[in-house]
């Protein structure tokens, strides 16, 4: 199927494009602080998967970083879109009345047109509560809007997985199934807990937690796509 392969082709470059972008931006932060005309947006060295030193934002948004975020986001909005377009037809192939089609393309589009308008707006600054709100708000609904698609499509899959079974790799299905549950059960605890105001949580500093946990959800949302590449079989029949 022509749909699969263009599918398999393109879910890898939604993992690898964002990725190098965010870590070639703190790299850049980090080693080049020559390049950065504002000596007060570097950073020295962090590593923040695990101690969380800086958020991706705060790596993403000072030039010359965002020559890099901006662009790679943009390209990857459109990847996203490509990406659901063809998954559409995929389900369509396999059962063209499946109650999950719509929802699955809406909510995929929507969240790659969130991602666009996040990068649009960052490094934007006005002094506006308003505004502030409406970044966040941005930033969660990508999130959100790409768990739920994400969701969807892997019960989909899952509920005529017999049928895919000569296309696909079914223990990688079923990793992906771990995968976003996982996701959803991390933000369900953790939404709450870093919409607080301030940094303090029951006596604790949570700024290093939540920009550990950002990077980190970050990587496991993109890492549903590395998935996707290795559940699609080579040869498919």
């Amino acid at each position: 199927m022509d749909y699969i392969k263009k599918a398999k082709f393109i879910s890898i470059w939604i993992f690898v494009v964002p990725f190098l972008a965010i870590n070639a931006c703190l790299i850049l932060i980090t080693q080049f602080h020559e390049l950065f005309p504002d000596p007060a947006s570097v950073i020295h060295w962090t590593f923040p998967y695990i101690d969380g030193g800086a958020s991706i934002s705060r790596t993403a948004r000072p030039y010359p970083s965002w020559l890099i975020f901006k662009p790679a986001m943009f390209f990857t909005s459109y990847l996203l879109i490509k990406y659901w377009i063809y998954n559409r037809s995929i389900i369509k192939f396999f059962n063209s009345e499946h109650k999950y089609i719509k929802r699955i393309f809406n909510f995929g589009v929507a969240s790659a047109i969130f991602l666009t308008l996040h990068s649009i707006f960052l490094g934007i600054k006005f002094d506006y509560d308003l505004y502030k709100l409406f970044r966040r708000l941005v930033l969660l609904s990508f999130i959100i809007f790409e768990l739920i698609a994400q969701a969807y499509l892997v019960a989909t899959f899952y509920s005529f997985r017999e049928k895919l079974l000569p296309y696909i790799n079914p223990n990688i299905l079923k990793v992906k199934l771990i995968l976003v549950s996982v996701l959803i059960i991390v933000a369900t605890i953790s939404i709450p807990i870093i919409s607080l105001p301030g940094n303090d949580f029951l006596g604790f500093n949570l700024k290093f937690f939540k920009h550990a946990l950002e990077w980190d959800y970050f990587l496991g949302i993109i890492s549903f796509y590395l998935l996707t590449f290795f559940m699609w079989k080579n040869k498919l029949k």
